[in-house]
């Protein structure tokens, strides 16, 4: 029987926070609320303790309840089939979404959750993606139960209506199978040459000549499949009027291929098979793992990853699910405490208090009475509501918003990757020295014309640069996700090293989004005045009472009488023998309001003013020491859809010469980072919010903070995850290293270039040096990449 603890402070033993001064006692343990007792419960009467002995505290707060039936749509077919992955007559595999997944207990509870329930058959933890595939028997459970059971052990997944119509990425096995046969080929190509390194006797030279012939067949599936990779991205380049690094490189594997074919049928060498498949597949092993690093996530998201994939509908008089795509005009839906609004309808029952933060910026709820308007993409903070529709969800303000054509990602032209320039100067230089060779022999010995010059381009190929540019990107970008700062591709790896201007926006941003500072200024409450101000205040489920209800302290159980609630304006009631009015300074002084652009609540006592709480944003940590080290290197901006009550604030924080701008629409925002791309500027913008995905989408780079970064963000160039906000200097410090290794690593490839066209121009390349020259800029180019890129990481302190 577990009891109530009221003398002592302590953490919960499930999910580690402070259980305040009423700890849950059972089991000799303490728990912070009923919902990590029943957990604990759970698996301790199914023997899977030893949850608790590889991670300190490694469960997830049970304090917010989910409410009962909340997966009731998963027993809808159609939304079953949206997400079964494979099914046959007895099995269902299906992939959820968990991201509260963190720690290595909970990826061994996950993948034991045929513990739990022994209908479910198998459980594999993707945890880079916070995935689970699971197997279970659907004839004798549902997905519904596989995941109201990962809800009640603290992992709820996280299902979207994206779900409904759109796949997961998935890697590209192409680049995989591509990699497999140059590997293939390559290594019995590499056996094959190896009478020709060290020597043949006379007596073996049949034998040669059948593993020439032999050789030239392993090559063909590399030309002709395993580069095909480099041929696409060439040919698109050379569609645009473009020379990108992958042309020369075409051009040597072309080459090398047909002087090879010409020398063995000619029976005049072996050619450099060898080399143009290691050359190839060195490549391929490049770019997959450049590709892996960045797949782990979904960079494009729009608002159906927002949206829930189901809400309840009234109909008959009974409740009913209805996914999003069925609901209809005149609809009545209910909206439960903490759910989406999916549709833009008018308030029928209940009080509603909608957070819009995430759609306007706006960080103050707004109250809405009956027959007022609710738009699509609020979040209701109070009791159950109804509304009627009067938009479908495809025709509501955020979906039309969203669906702009200004909020679709803009090509900014010109903008070529600096590796591309320096391999079309290479190659300039490298024809320049082919056509010197040509000459050369043409004049003194022509019949080595043709060797020189193919050996020249063979030896030459910027192969070399293209392995600096690709074993760095990846490098780089495997070293910034560690860190929790996630890019798309490795192109914006030198977007943002090129960056000029940052902008940032405000409400969920730069803070957490909540109001945790509160100042008050008045009166000195007494403590008998607190009780009663808390008694008044805890009946209200406005967020603004609830934060002063916390910051007083005290227990609120007061007699209380004619309470009373004005939307939008305030509270009062008569708290024992004193009369208190909380609210606007309209409500409480009875007189015009005089404009404050704070955040301010108002206390009065039998009419007269006592006092103020003003209400200021949390602001993440370290975000002065962020401000203090960009502000000496970038001009700032700051672009908010909230009011301008930390305007001051703000500018002496990121510099009296930066921007800030408040009441800013999406639109508004959009247009700003154009304007200053019209003046020349590199822009980054940092947001986190719907209202924010024009003017991501529309800056160079479009950095999307997310509190989890496995949940939803608007579309964008990067994720970061918010509690990383304040290392951002040190990641465009990273970005800017990329360049200089490249760089680096391409000038130690350059001495191993200059060795063999001392051997190429002579016309005397021969199949082994090119064999040892090609492996041996290979693997110095891996070493340094990696080398400098973990040095340059080291030096600015990431993992």
């Amino acid at each position: 029987m577990a009891t109530e603890h009221t003398s002592i402070q302590t953490t919960c033993f499930h999910c580690g926070e402070d259980c305040g001064n009423h700890p849950i006692e059972a089991y000799d343990k303490h728990f912070c609320c009923e919902g990590c007792k029943s957990v604990y419960e759970i698996l301790n009467n199914t023997g899977m303790c030893d949850y608790y002995t590889i991670s300190q505290n490694p469960g997830n707060s049970q304090k917010i309840k989910v409410r009962e039936n909340k997966f009731a749509f998963l027993d809808d077919e159609s939304v079953q089939k949206a997400l079964t992955v494979f099914k046959d007559n007895n099995q269902t595999h299906v992939t959820f979404y968990l991201p509260h997944m963190h720690c290595s207990s909970c990826l061994w509870l996950i993948e034991n959750l045929h513990r739990l329930n022994k209908n479910i058959i198998s459980s594999k933890v993707n945890f880079s993606r916070k995935e689970a595939d699971i197997v279970f028997n659907h004839n004798h459970t549902s997905m519904r139960k596989v995941a109201e059971l990962l809800t009640s052990i603290g992992y709820e997944p996280y299902i979207s209506l994206q779900n409904l119509n759109q796949l997961k990425p998935r890697i590209n096995y192409s680049k995989i199978y591509k990699l497999g046969v140059a590997g293939f080929c390559f290594a019995n190509i590499m056996m094959l040459s190896f009478p020709e390194y060290l020597g043949i006797d006379d007596k073996d030279y049949n034998l040669t000549y059948w593993f020439r012939y032999l050789s030239l067949l392993l090559s063909l599936p590399v030309v002709f499949y395993s580069a095909t990779e480099f041929y696409n991205s060439a040919f698109k380049s050379l569609k645009h009027k473009y020379l990108n690094i992958d042309t020369p490189i075409v051009l040597a594997i072309w080459v090398t291929f047909i002087r090879s074919i010409i020398e063995i049928v000619t029976n005049t060498g072996s050619g450099y098979l060898d080399s143009m498949s290691g050359i190839v597949f060195f490549m391929l092993v490049g770019r997959i793992l450049q590709d892996k690093t960045y797949e782990q996530l979904n960079f494009d998201r729009d608002y159906t990853a927002y949206f829930p994939i189901a809400v309840s509908r009234i109909k008959n008089n009974k409740e009913e699910t209805v996914t999003l795509p069925n609901i209809q005009l005149n609809d009545t839906l209910l909206i439960h405490h903490s759910e989406l609004i999916p549709a833009d309808g008018i308030l029928t029952k209940g009080k509603a208090l909608i957070d819009y933060s995430f759609v306007t910026g706006e960080s103050m709820p707004v109250e809405i009475q009956m027959g007022e308007m609710i738009y699509a993409g609020g979040k209701q903070l109070g009791s159950n509501i109804e509304l009627l529709v009067i938009k479908e969800v495809a025709q509501s303000y955020l979906t039309k918003l969203w669906n702009r054509s200004a909020f679709k990602k803009k090509e900014h032209k010109n903008e070529h990757s600096f590796v591309d320039a320096l391999s079309r100067y290479f190659t300039y230089i490298v024809f320049a020295i082919a056509t010197i060779a040509a000459a050369y022999w043409q004049f003194h010995n022509p019949e080595k014309l043709w060797q020189a010059v193919t050996a020249v381009l063979i030896v030459a190929c910027p192969c070399a640069l293209l392995l600096s540019n690709t074993f760095t990107n990846g490098a780089i970008i495997r070293r910034l996700g560690r860190n929790n700062f996630y890019l798309r591709n490795a192109n914006t790896i030198e977007t943002i090293a090129k960056v000029n201007y940052i902008v940032f926006d405000k409400t969920g941003t730069l803070t957490t989004g909540r109001y945790d500072q509160i100042e008050y200024d008045g009166i000195p409450l007494s403590q008998t005045l607190k009780e009663k101000l808390a008694t008044l205040t805890a009946q209200s489920t406005h967020p603004l009472s609830k934060s002063i209800v916390q910051w007083l302290q005290v227990s609120g159980n007061r007699k209380i009488d004619g309470y009373k609630e004005i939307p939008g304006k305030g509270i009062e009631g008569m708290v024992e023998d004193e009369w208190l009015t909380i609210g606007t300074q309209e409500f409480v002084l009875k007189r015009k309001e005089v404009i404050d652009n704070t955040s301010t609540v108002y206390l009065g006592v039998e009419g007269k003013l006592v006092g103020k709480f003003i209400f200021k944003n949390a602001y993440r940590p370290g975000l002065r020491g962020l401000a203090k080290q960009l502000q000496k290197k970038y001009p700032l901006a700051v672009l908010s859809g909230d009011n301008a009550g930390e305007k001051n604030f703000l500018q002496s924080l990121l510099g009296f010469h930066s921007v800030t701008l408040f009441h800013q629409k999406p639109n508004d925002k959009l247009q700003f980072i154009e304007q200053l791309q019209n003046k020349g500027y590199t822009v980054m913008m940092i947001g986190d919010g719907l209202n924010d995905a024009g003017a991501l989408q529309q800056a160079n780079v479009g950095i999307a903070v997310s509190e989890n970064s496995n949940n939803f963000t608007p579309a964008s160039d990067v994720i970061i995850d918010a509690t990383q906000l304040h290392r951002l200097p040190a990641f465009i410090q990273l970005a800017k290293a990329n360049k200089k290794i490249i760089f680096i690593a391409f000038a130690v490839s350059i001495l191993y270039n200059i060795i063999g066209l001392y051997f190429a121009v002579q016309g005397v390349l021969s199949p082994l040096i090119a064999a040892v020259l090609m492996p041996a800029s290979t693997i110095s180019i891996v070493f340094i990449t990696y080398g400098l890129s973990n040095l340059y990481a080291k030096q600015l302190k990431l993992q």
